[in-house]
């Protein structure tokens, strides 16, 4: 009975401690494409530790990363892996910082509902993003102009849609660089003609997402996050924490948790992919 009570004391004295070693308090900025994911994560960490405040905004992985570097984030998040010359600045900085992948996602392209077209190989959906293909009756469609909707250079899913999608190919001058996911979905869904490119996360009833081909046509595959885990979906990628090692400590709690069966349960639960165990 007295070695219960004993048991039943020290565990008392140290759970204040535990739960005070899992309250967090910083910041995590960059990619709109993990923004919804990383918004319920924090939210999530906050009501399980009171005390915590974990501050979530975009604006894009590159402003992620050098948010990073300013040292006006602790948390970078990036859809796509640390460039060489950011790498080089951090170094240059004195800042040594580590990486850690914490879901995977799948780039829909998406178009109007009205849309006739349901699927485009790679090599269309290259001709249409860098401007050799201008009208939908080109690939099967009705004679309707192509409106290009695509992220802003700062942001990561522009860089890794031009690079997967496009083969390095620069996209068309007319194409229309929006600021944010959010925008790309309301405008693509209000627009006829138009075509664009979000993560699985902002796929909406209002607009149409199209199956992709990596094989010139012979298989089609529709993105969701089932075709995403099993790699058969192939625009597909990682996603990304970027933080100091100096600040690792800080944030360990909250990326523990974010790698947990409940943090990676969240992560199917918004839209995106777990890490595989």
């Amino acid at each position: 009975m007295k070695k219960t009570i004993f048991l039943l004391t020290i565990i008392s004295l140290a759970l204040p401690t535990l739960l005070n070693a899992q309250k967090v308090v910083f910041k995590i900025k960059g990619s709109d494409t993990c923004l919804p994911l990383s918004q319920m994560e924090a939210e999530t960490y906050m009501k399980k530790f009171p005390g915590s405040s974990i501050t979530v905004t975009g604006g894009g992985s590159g402003v992620g990363i050098s948010s990073l570097l300013s040292g006006t984030t602790d948390i970078a998040q990036s859809s796509r892996k640390i460039k060489m010359d950011e790498k080089l600045k951090m170094q240059d900085a004195g800042k040594a910082f580590k990486e850690t992948i914490f879901a995977y996602d799948a780039l829909a392209v998406i178009v109007h509902p009205s849309n006739k077209v349901s699927q485009l190989t790679r090599e269309q959906l290259e001709s249409i993003f860098t401007g050799s293909i201008t009208n939908w009756k080109e690939v099967g469609g009705e004679d309707l102009k192509i409106i290009v909707y695509s992220r802003e250079t700062s942001s990561g899913t522009y860089e890794f849609f031009k690079e997967h999608v496009l083969n390095k190919k620069n996209f068309a001058p007319s194409a229309l660089l929006m600021p944010a996911t959010g925008a790309i979905v309301q405008s693509v869904s209000q627009t006829r003609g138009a075509i664009g490119y979000v993560g699985l996360a902002y796929l909406e009833s209002t607009v149409k997402a199209l199956n992709v081909s990596y094989d010139k046509g012979v298989t089609y595959v529709a993105p969701s996050v089932g075709t995403a885990q099993n790699k058969t979906y192939p625009v597909s990628r990682p996603l990304y924490y970027y933080f100091l090692t100096a600040s690792e400590k800080q944030v360990k709690p909250y990326l523990d948790y974010v790698l947990s069966a409940e943090g990676q349960q969240i992560v199917m639960d918004v839209g995106f992919v777990p890490v595989p165990k």
